[in-house]
């Protein structure tokens, strides 16, 4: 069955008064008077009424609303950068709706579409990892909306950009274990096509040849961001004889995978292997051992990407490009010396 709307029409003929009348009090016009705003919102309320927001945004060239566009929206750093968003913009009147493209660039593709005939004010998107055509982000740019990327990016769209050092973040990690005592470092390594994981294993490789040491073939693991592929690759490490007494994870949640492997295999963590992830995910502080980490500071991402959004909003149509580049920090845990 289909579902009648409440219209304004509907709200001006239950109380006999003008739907230009009711539009007025309902966006608290000056000119209506207290009992007439309050006799509207009453029978809005009554008949369930629900602004077009859409259409309003027709009118005004406005909807207060910014898509956001996240892998997914309940791990690694993007609550947090969610919640960053949502502290900058919300005082200000906007909406934040929250697309998941589960690093899939159709997904992705269709949410920006969707974003797009909402008639969002901007777009904030983190590009899902197997995106390598672009044709719909420089849409957005094309159409005059403010576009800002944020963690995983690309640099030649001539939009904003807001990232981790993540080489500087990789180059720590990895120092840190040499620091430790450590010389046989595997890197679990995440999807090459991202320039996160190019620039992770850049860091880390650079580390090892400051500190006369060389990127060993064998200890380069090609690893998705999960639980499972961290167990499976620790796993097929421990039954190829490779030797090693650490890991530098592209991921907390690789991390987290290898060390149960590791104790499935009576592998101490961190007496014979240590081990670093990278992101400081949640639960990276809640298990034994608790595991170091990278932090990628995803509550000040999200309050710069918001604040670089702001501003462009400000400047109208003299489209801005601003870089941000913020300095990770290593945690140390108790699973690296």
């Amino acid at each position: 069955m289909g579902r009648n709307k409440t219209t304004i029409r509907d709200i001006a003929k239950a109380l006999n008064i003008t739907a230009s009348t009711v539009s007025r009090a309902l966006n608290n016009h000056p000119g209506i008077s207290e009992a007439t705003r309050k006799a509207v919102e009453a029978t809005a309320k009554k008949l369930h009424y629900r602004p077009n927001h859409i259409a309003a945004a027709l009118r005004n060239g406005r909807s207060n609303i910014i898509g956001v566009l996240v892998p997914s929206a309940d791990k690694s750093i993007f609550p947090s950068v969610i919640r960053g968003i949502e502290d900058e913009v919300n005082r200000l009147g906007y909406s934040v709706i929250v697309g998941q493209t589960y690093e899939n660039s159709a997904r992705e593709a269709k949410a920006i579409d969707t974003m797009l005939k909402t008639r969002v004010d901007g777009i904030i998107v983190s590009i899902a990892k197997d995106t390598n055509v672009f044709e719909h982000l420089t849409r957005i740019r094309a159409e005059g909306i403010p576009l800002v990327l944020f963690d995983n990016t690309v640099s030649d769209l001539g939009v904003s950009i807001i990232k981790n050092d993540d080489f500087h973040g990789a180059y720590l990690a990895t120092e840190h274990l040499i620091l430790g005592g450590r010389k046989k470092i595997v890197h679990l390594i995440g999807p090459r096509t991202s320039e996160i994981y190019r620039e992770r294993l850049r860091g880390y490789t650079v580390a090892l040849s400051r500190y006369g040491l060389h990127a060993d073939p064998n200890l380069l693991v090609d690893c998705p961001s999960d639980v499972q592929a961290g167990q499976s690759v620790v796993q097929e490490l421990i039954n190829k004889g490779v030797s090693f007494d650490a890991i530098f994870s592209s991921s907390d949640y690789a991390a987290l995978g290898a060390i149960q492997q590791l104790k499935a295999n009576n592998i101490s963590v961190p007496q014979e292997v240590s081990i670093v992830g990278f992101g400081n995910a949640p639960f990276t502080s809640y298990l034994d051992p608790a595991i170091s980490t990278v932090d990628q500071n995803g509550l000040q991402m999200g309050q710069c990407a918001a604040r670089v959004f702001l501003e462009q909003i400000k400047q109208g149509d003299n489209y801005i490009i601003r870089q941000h580049i913020l300095q990770p920090q290593l945690i140390i845990r108790a699973s690296s010396p």
